[in-house]
């Protein structure tokens, strides 16, 4: 026994026989046809693009010519032809989409003249009020009233009263611009509504 052991680890056997069994070759296999050698390999023609649905017939005559009459338009008819058509269709109007100040709708098409009509009539809720001037000798007495609806401290408010002209209230409503305005008119300043 010990001699076998021994015998295995001088001469070790090729873990893969060298002549495979004739149903292992290719040639005894049915299907095999042998490639010739001078053979190039094939080349095959694939499409410019994939159509899942497979190739479409070709547009009839009455299409190609309504086409051609498309083309031939100018360009200021040519932008009326999809708010013509879907009116005539009575398709849904596309609604603009705008996500944190980057607009995803159409630019520059036809409803974009019809949106900005639109934002002109939509009334403005949120104002803001702006310090154009103050007279030298009311300097004290603005940098508090601006302290007093502003909530900043005495430093904060007076870098920002020196800046003019300057936003002192952003996004309030009609009613509290108008009171930071007449105050601000009060203390001797010059304030307006944006």
């Amino acid at each position: 026994m010990k001699f076998i052991a021994l015998a295995r680890t001088i001469h070790p056997r090729p873990h893969l026989p060298k002549i495979t069994g004739p149903l292992q070759s290719r040639s005894f296999q049915p299907d095999f046809v042998p490639r010739d050698p001078n053979l190039k390999p094939k080349r095959y023609k694939y499409p410019a693009f994939y159509d899942p649905y497979g190739p479409r017939p070709p547009p009839s005559d009455k299409i190609v010519h309504l086409a051609e009459r498309i083309a031939a338009l100018p360009t200021e008819e040519r932008l009326q032809i999809g708010p013509a058509l879907r009116d005539r269709l009575s398709l849904p109007k596309m609604q603009l989409i705008q996500v944190e100040g980057m607009n995803f709708g159409l630019e520059g098409g036809p409803s974009t003249g019809s949106a900005k009509a639109e934002e002109k009539k939509v009334e403005k809720t949120a104002f803001d009020v702006k310090l154009e001037k103050y007279d030298a000798s009311a300097k004290i007495k603005v940098i508090k009233e601006v302290r007093a609806f502003t909530n900043l401290g005495l430093k904060e408010a007076k870098d920002l009263v020196e800046k003019v002209p300057v936003l002192v209230k952003k996004g309030v409503t009609k009613e509290e611009a108008n009171e930071v305005i007449e105050k601000i008119k009060a203390a001797g300043g010059v304030a307006v509504m944006e």
